[in-house]
Parts: structure tokens; sequence; C-alpha cells
């Protein structure tokens, strides 16, 4: 059967990748977006949380003899601790100051991280098995569909969806964004702002270190795989709307799709098909997709 002219299992192996892709896009670019639209700090050291949720499965495994699933929980608990720390001590010194020093600040911890992980593990990358529920593949008829592939984007959506209604539908998800709005008129009511503002970038780091596990049987784990991911994801954030959580969340699966598609009608451009896309939105609409016009 063929599709396009295409063999349907060409088709939908590559649509798969694009899906598996986008999941990862996605809550990336949700960790970002959660911390630029309540912080308005441009988060590059995004990346490197990531690389920390994949290392710390690894350590975790090689060293406590702990399980895929526990390492699930622990290590995005374990990174957005370390990266409340960070901005309970460092980041949010730079709040009241311009934007750029808070980008600057992060990008030269990213290459801190990146920089000591390199020097104690090297640049190669190392494997961590899938666990033994999630092996082997389920016949489609049409495909094979690998059953971790599948949990990926299972886990991916289910964890995007959720953050979007705790931070859109809930009591604590109101208080963040007026606490963004205007602290003086929250604090007066007696919410303690600093600590909102500590829970949101914890949450987006943990959301970049949830990525990181997930991807860590996919890829191999490696101190390079944030450096090497985060640049398509901050074009994904552009073209959703910097700072749009829905935006973030659509954006990072359409384009996702739209990247493995474009290996199959056209493989020379599949890697810079998202930025094309991000260059033709930020002409048709600088805001984004789903960003607000200033």
């Amino acid at each position: 059967m063929m599709i396009f002219g295409i063999p349907i299992q060409a088709f939908m192996g590559q649509l798969l990748i694009g899906l598996i892709n986008g999941s990862f896009y996605a809550l990336l670019s949700l960790g970002l977006a959660v911390i630029f639209g309540l912080l308005r700090v441009i988060n590059f050291a995004h990346g490197a949380q990531y690389m920390l949720g994949a290392f710390a499965a690894l350590l975790l495994a090689m060293y406590g003899g702990v399980s895929y699933w526990i390492a699930l929980v622990l290590a995005p608990v374990f990174v957005g601790l370390a990266a409340a720390v960070v901005e309970r001590t460092m980041l949010s010194r730079l709040y009241k100051l311009d934007h750029l020093y808070g980008m600057l600040f992060t990008f030269g911890l990213a290459l801190v991280i990146e920089g000591t992980f390199r020097y104690f593990f090297g640049a190669s990358g190392k494997p961590y098995p899938a666990p033994s529920a999630l092996t082997g593949a389920t016949n489609l008829g049409f495909m094979v569909l690998p059953n971790y592939r599948a949990w990926v984007i299972v886990a991916s959506l289910t964890v995007c969806l959720a953050t979007w209604a705790l931070i859109e539908r809930t009591r604590l998800g109101a208080y963040l964004r007026a606490a963004t709005e205007n602290p003086t008129l929250v604090q007066a009511f007696g919410i303690n702002v600093p600590l909102l503002l500590t829970l949101t970038y914890a949450l987006g780091a943990g959301l970049a270190a949830f990525a990181g596990v997930l991807a860590a049987p996919v890829y191999q784990v490696s101190p390079l795989m944030g450096s090497n991911i985060i640049i398509v994801v901050f074009a994904v954030v552009v073209v959703g709307g910097m700072g749009s959580i829905m935006g973030a969340i659509v954006t990072g699966y359409l384009l996702g799709i739209a990247e493995g598609l474009t290996k199959v009608f056209y493989p020379e451009a599949s890697n810079i098909v998202i930025f094309v896309i991000m260059a033709i939105v930020l002409i048709l609409r600088p805001a984004g997709l789903f960003g607000k016009d200033v």
C-alpha cells in the first residue's frame, strides 16, 4: 500500500519518529515556556537540565541499582531541587535587572554543567536500557510499533496536559500567574511570592529532567545531548509563542511531525525545516502562533 507514492511502512515509520521527537520537543519547550512565561527568564540551562535528568537515571542505575520507573520520579525531583537552590541563591538576584543578565547567567551555568560532565564522563554516549516491561514491539498490521516508543509518546502527552491543567486550571496556577503580573499585590494577601517563583523554576527544570529520563533509552546518555537539542527547542518555543503553555505543547508535536515527514519527501531539508517554519511564522506573526501581541 502506498501513500503519496511512498510505501506505508516508510511513511508511518517517519511519522512515528516525528511523534517521538515531537514528544521531547513538547516537554522541553513546555518547561522553557513555563519558566519564561512566569519568571521572564530565558533559561539557556534547560538543555543541561535535560542532560542531568538522563545522567541521574544512569547513575542511579549504575551505583544504586535503581530501576527505570523509580528513576523516572527521582531524577526530576533531584534536578528540580538543584534548580531551586540555584534560583534561590543566584538567579533570584537578577530579576530586577535587564532580562539579558538572566539569559547570560543560565548560558554560563549550562557551559559549567556540560563541561563538568564532559570532564568526568567524556564526550561519548553511554547506553541506558529500556525497562523489560517495555521491550519488544507490537505489530499493527501496517507497521511494527516499538513498545518503548509508544510509551514515550503517551507519557509525554500525559505530563504536558497535566502541566497545562496545573498552570491554567488550578488555584496554584492562578497564584503563579498573578505573582508574575503583580507580585506586590499578591504578597499583600499573605502569599509567599519568592517561594512560588522558586517552585516555578524547579517545575521547569523537572520537566526537562523527565524528558531526559524518557530519552535515555532512545538516545545514548551524553554530556552533549542537551546542547544538541536545545536550539531546536528554542525554535519550537518561538513558533508557539514565548511563554504560551499550549503553544509549546501543540507546536512541539506539530514541528516534530513536520520534521519526520520532511525526511520522507525531501530528506535534505529535514535538518532545517523547523527553522524555515520559524522564519515564516516570525514574518507573518512575530508573537508566535499562540503568543499575544504586545
